[in-house]
């Protein structure tokens, strides 16, 4: 009993001495607040795949998860220490390490992109080319006025003959009202899945189908600087959502259940829709781990916003993103 109080003071001694510890609940499980990118949706159907799956608890994890107030937000959340883990965008998480952000994406969501245009069938687009003379509508974010040029470019479409209209995030209220004539920024997987339920035909325009270079259109971002100190704890997460993803690819009327159970007010019709159109860009391609992020594909997109001027500093793009703790890896 005597060696009691000298442990009980270095162990507070310990805890003092500035490092992260984690929390932990009443039954011992460490505690990941996760940020989502925006309201739960088809896209986070993996995460709360695994979690009424079990598979978080399983892993000795209790996550909480959250959304933001806009899109904008997870990152500097995180960044700022308040959120664990948060769903962003590729570029946005290139964006936030040029602006001295120290935060890295450590598992793909969504492999590929999903931002898209789209119009209905009185405007007559079928392809880039017929632009010309359109307005279109974007969220008001510079890389989708980049994405624009770049398929005008490609296309050979003058840029003086194309309007561009901020409409903010009322993308689909502004095609559907005829304010614009297509909208960029909709995801093709989304907004597109929910136009052609309603009956309204929508042609889209994939923009790695237009000359944008691809990219990870949603990714797994935590802070740099907790990838050594909460390894343990990233890697066991992006397992346990593996492990949704595959509940979810083995059956997907079920395994949207958890997304739909966890937010009742979504329109299930819509959502199990858009998970089915989704599901192949959450699975890794043969012979990659779940969460790939391809470094080619990375380093060609980092050096397209480079070359767009999206970025103040040459941008360091193999310190942007790490595979070291996806299911398999750096083990």
């Amino acid at each position: 009993m005597k060696r009691v109080a000298p442990l009980l003071a270095l162990l507070v001694l310990l805890a003092a001495c500035g490092e992260k510890n984690d929390v932990l609940d009443p039954s011992g499980s460490k505690r990941v607040t996760l940020m989502l990118d925006y309201f739960p949706n088809a896209d986070h159907a993996g995460i709360y795949a695994a979690q009424a799956g079990g598979y978080f608890k399983q892993a000795g994890l209790d996550v909480q998860i959250r959304q933001p107030a806009d899109p904008a937000a997870p990152i500097k959340q995180l960044a700022a220490g308040r959120v664990d883990l948060a769903i962003s965008y590729e570029p946005e998480v290139l964006r936030a390490r040029d602006e001295g952000l120290n935060v890295v994406s450590v598992g793909a969501i969504v492999r590929k992109p999903l931002t898209s245009i789209i119009s209905l069938p009185q405007a007559k687009i079928r392809k880039p080319a017929d632009l010309k003379g359109k307005t279109v509508g974007t969220a008001g974010i510079d890389y989708q006025s980049a994405y624009l040029q770049t398929i005008l470019d490609e296309a050979n479409v003058p840029r003086d003959t194309v309007k561009e209209r901020n409409v903010g995030f009322s993308l689909t209220p502004a095609l559907l009202t005829g304010k614009v004539d297509a909208v960029l920024g909709a995801f093709w997987n989304y907004e597109g899945v929910e136009l052609e339920l309603k009956g309204k035909r929508p042609r889209i325009i994939r923009m790695e189908q237009a000359g944008v270079p691809t990219y990870d259109e949603l990714v797994l971002v935590a802070n740099a600087d907790a990838l050594d100190r909460d390894g343990d704890k990233i890697r066991a997460f992006i397992g346990a959502l593996s492990r949704g993803v595959r509940d979810l690819r083995a059956d997907p009327e079920k395994g949207t259940e958890g997304l739909l159970e966890a937010n009742p007010d979504l329109d299930p019709e819509l959502q199990r829709a858009a998970v089915k159109v989704t599901l192949p860009l959450f699975v890794a391609q043969k012979g990659e781990p779940f969460g790939w992020q391809d470094p080619q594909e990375w380093d060609a997109f980092g050096a397209w916003m480079q070359e767009k001027n999206l970025l103040k500093q040459p941008a360091d793009v193999s310190e942007s993103f790490d595979n070291g703790l996806l299911p398999g890896s750096g083990l």
